[in-house]
């Protein structure tokens, strides 16, 4: 045992939050370019991309700790195709504040960067945090139950990033 935490307790910023997106971005377009019939049609259809689960839930309260990035991408559906819901792919943040998780495979330096999509009935250009959050009251999936019991912050689009979309928070009280 190193000594290291399991979760960094590293304050998650903007920055972070940027390079998490472009991880993500980086990785659909490698996936689109191999399977452009497929996957590939949803190029161009992005409604936004969102840090979600625990790490979501420590850059909302600074003290739940990382212990690996989960980042979801939500795309306008075609109305014959769903984006592919069991493609997972994974990046490494990289050496960084965040240390690397323990447990990892020897190969990931910085903390991994779980990478997830889903397409959602929405209309392309339509805001995503809206989208977000009817998929998310709705729990009608495992996935939606899932990202509903933490915490969801948009990060792509880039003028948004940081918004906290879920847990709603009513800011009037």
């Amino acid at each position: 045992m190193t000594g290291e935490p399991e979760r960094s307790q590293a304050r998650i910023e903007l920055a972070d939050l940027v390079r998490l997106a472009k991880l993500a971005a980086d990785a659909e377009a490698e996936l689109f370019k191999r399977n452009p019939q497929g996957s590939g049609r949803y190029a161009g259809r992005l409604l936004g991309r969102a840090l979600c689960q625990g790490a979501a839930l420590h850059f909302i309260d600074g003290t739940n700790g990382v212990k690996d990035f989960d980042v979801w991408s939500f795309y306008a559906q075609h109305s014959d195709w769903p984006f592919p819901p069991r493609w997972r792919g994974t990046r490494d943040f990289g050496p960084s504040k965040f240390g690397r998780y323990l447990h990892d495979p020897p190969q990931y330096v910085g903390r991994r960067v779980d990478l997830l999509g889903r397409s959602l009935p929405a209309l392309l250009g339509a805001d995503p945090a809206d989208v977000l959050r009817i998929y998310l009251a709705g729990r009608r999936t495992d996935s939606a139950k899932a990202l509903a019991a933490k915490a969801v912050v948009l990060i792509d689009p880039a003028n948004r990033a940081g918004e906290v979309v879920w847990p709603i928070i009513d800011h009037a009280s």
